[in-house]
């Protein structure tokens, strides 16, 4: 077969006529590969169905019956109860759906079903709450019993069965699929081949086929993006001259003999790593991330005086003007030390002050240019920019961080975030990158001196006096009001109305303070300043505080509604308190009443290191939502999974550098597959890949 049979139109397959290619595009198939890859999402196991009149209770099964009986039960107002009754010659089960009896259409006496699901014995009778169903009403799904049942996401006009034929018709006809793995390479991994992978996990004849020809397919997803990783590393590092930093100058030198505590073993690698990439004559690629705490911007600033040592220019860009404003505060203190000369510039900064830092940043006078969006503006030119870095990059897209880099040649460029990301994660959404880990936090500031407790509703009173305790010893306290999942207007309303309870009702005698997103950018500078200078004893905030902000005497924060947070958030807002001499305490508010919100809750309670939590996080939330939010570019997995593929990732990533490193471009004709594989995986994206 051609390779390029696969692009053909979904409509060469036999029986797709104009209406059914119709709606197969609405599942998004339209070529023959689409069909191909139209993957099952699950598979009943007809060969261990039991007899209804002995399922085994508690585990996932599958049961064969005939429609006896339909009901829909109304016994209270706005609770429907909808109950269809499989019979054979064993016994009886009954599924049931809540609140959607318009399924009861769907069942007609004597129809042959399989359900699947847990279950469960209910007043005598063995039942199953929301199964799956699949008809088994045309003799050729009769022919199914005794088989594996695949089931493929079905659309209007076009059920699972129909798809299933279709599917088995394209099988036929293009089924014989040339493999694009190097046979080495596939012995060496393990591996089926790519054709009897696919047919496998369309049709399988064993869960163990089956099993085998999704971890093949998982693989070559995985292997995609991270060849299409490699390619971008190489064409942004490899093949482009970059500039050799000098990083053994006074500036640094000065820098770290200022720095008011020792490097912790993290810390010094993650420089040795920075500076390493610094001092070659090709860009930095190069991301930091660093558990809440752990000194990542300590890190940056000895980048930051090796630029000056080179006599060159660098810009460090943040999200939020309060964490600009921070990094002027720290960072600018330091290069201070260091005789080096910086500037803030932020969307309020005056016209007269942004003139004279434009000046100074085009002529060279200005070594490092801190600031907001506001570096990315036309009129910010430098006179030789060699380093970019963004902080908490997840919160610019990438034409922002490429815009950024864009204003020099050839420029090293770091990214850091404070937000904890596992390996396997790290490695799929930013394999094109280097990555430095800090994980330990600096002498005195260790994540265990922060404690953490769920308090219900009644335990306001006892929070509220925590607060007052921390005020009475000299200390300040956080109220975080945030509506998670709202709009920034709607938060800061909330913000303002618990500001004003909070002053007028509970804490009279305190001085409140309030910073919200939505405040003028002065307005925000003067709560953030004033609450750094101990003018004010409680701040209510929303998450605008989450990231950079350090105020070392705030040793409480209350959380208001936190089982609506995310476990990667709290754990970033908890980062807020502590930072100084005395331990801190978080409290929060709420009232999970779900599974997954109650779990979210016992891990921020009892696990401080964000690392841990953020393997947590993938597993509470599913791949699915993470995945959703990937950075421009990243093709969709189908199979892979980040969670249970954590050995593929790491398989593909190591096989995707060896291939590149020995043919950069893939244009060798035995990597000629591969590069077709490549580029149909990223498709409309391939020009990310490409550009570098």
């Amino acid at each position: 077969m051609r390779l390029t049979a696969l692009d053909e139109p979904v409509t060469a397959v036999r029986f797709v006529d104009g209406p059914r290619a119709e709606a197969l595009a609405r599942v998004g198939v339209s070529t023959v590969e689409d069909l191909l890859r139209h993957y099952p999402n699950r598979w009943l196991d007809l060969r261990t169905s039991a007899p209804l009149g002995s399922l085994p209770l508690g585990v996932e099964a599958t049961a064969v019956g005939t429609v006896h009986e339909v009901v829909v039960k109304r016994p209270r107002p706005r609770l429907t109860i909808t109950e269809v009754a499989l019979v054979d010659d064993s016994g009886v089960l009954i599924g049931v759906w809540f609140n959607q009896p318009y399924l009861a259409q769907r069942f007609r006496p004597g129809d042959r079903v399989a359900f699947a699901g847990t279950v469960q014995m209910e007043f005598g009778l063995r039942q199953m709450k929301t199964p799956f169903v699949e008809r088994l009403g045309s003799s050729d799904d009769a022919t199914w019993l005794g088989r594996i049942l695949p089931v493929h996401p079905a659309t209007e006009g076009l059920s699972s069965n129909w798809i299933r034929r279709l599917v088995s018709e394209a099988l036929d006809q293009f089924g014989d699929l040339p493999d694009p793995l190097p046979s080495a390479l596939r012995v060496r991994r393990g591996l089926v081949p790519l054709s009897a992978a696919i047919r496998a996990i369309h049709f399988p004849d064993d869960i163990e086929a089956r099993d085998a020809a999704r971890r093949r397919l998982a693989y070559d997803e995985l292997l995609a993006i991270q060849l299409g990783m490699a390619l971008r590393r190489h064409s942004i590092v490899e093949e482009r001259r970059g500039h050799a930093h000098t990083i053994e100058g006074p500036h640094r030198a000065a820098l770290q003999t200022a720095l008011p505590f020792r490097f912790t073993h993290d810390q010094e690698v993650a420089v040795a790593e920075i500076l390493a990439d610094m001092a070659a004559p090709r860009p930095m690629n190069r991301m930091l991330l660093g558990d809440v705490g752990t000194g990542k911007t300590a890190v940056a600033a000895v980048a930051l005086a090796a630029v000056a040592d080179s006599g060159t220019q660098a810009a460090m860009m943040a999200p939020t003007e309060v964490l600009a404003r921070q990094y002027a505060r720290a960072v600018g203190e330091l290069l201070d030390l260091a005789g080096v000369t910086w500037r803030l510039l932020t969307g309020s900064t005056p016209a007269a002050q942004r003139r004279e830092i434009l000046a100074g940043v085009a002529s060279g006078e200005v070594s490092v240019l801190l600031g907001t969006h506001a570096l990315l503006t036309e009129s910010v030119t430098f006179k030789k920019l060699t380093l970019a870095i963004v902080d908490e990059q997840h919160r610019f897209g990438v034409t922002q961080r490429l815009g950024l880099r864009g204003k020099g040649e050839a420029v090293d460029l770091l990214v850091m975030t404070a937000t904890p990301i596992p390996r396997s994660l790290a490695l799929t959404l930013y394999g094109d990158l280097d990555t430095s880990y800090l994980r330990e936090s600096p002498p005195g500031r260790g994540r265990d001196r922060v404690t953490t407790r769920l308090v219900h509703r009644s335990g306001r009173d006892e929070a509220y006096t925590s607060v007052r305790a921390a005020v009475a010893a000299g200390r300040q306290a956080y109220v975080i009001c945030a509506l998670v999942d709202e709009s920034d207007a709607i938060e800061a309303k909330a913000a303002v109305r618990e500001a004003e309870r909070l002053r007028t009702r509970v804490f009279k005698d305190l001085r409140v303070g309030l910073l919200t997103g939505q405040m003028r950018a002065g307005e925000k500078a003067a709560a953030m300043e004033a609450f750094h200078n101990g003018k004010l004893d409680v701040l209510v905030a929303t998450t605008v505080v989450e990231v950079g902000v350090d105020v070392p005497n705030a040793t409480v924060m209350i959380i208001e509604d936190a089982d609506r947070f995310g476990l990667a958030q709290l754990h970033q807002l908890r980062g807020r308190v502590g930072r100084g001499a005395h331990g801190g305490e978080v409290l929060l508010f709420a009232d999970p009443k779900t599974d997954e919100g109650r779990s979210r809750m016992q891990a921020i309670t009892s696990t401080a290191d964000g690392f841990d939590l953020a393997e947590q996080d993938l597993r509470l939330r599913g791949e699915g939502q993470v995945l959703g939010e990937r950075q421009h570019g990243l093709p969709e997995l189908r199979l892979a999974s980040i969670i249970r593929d954590a050995d593929l990732v790491e398989a593909a990533r190591a096989d995707a550098h060896d291939i590149v490193a020995a043919d950069p471009h893939l244009h060798d004709a035995r990597n000629a597959p591969l590069m077709v594989a490549v580029r149909r995986s990223y498709g409309r994206d391939w020009e990310w890949v490409s550009s570098g």
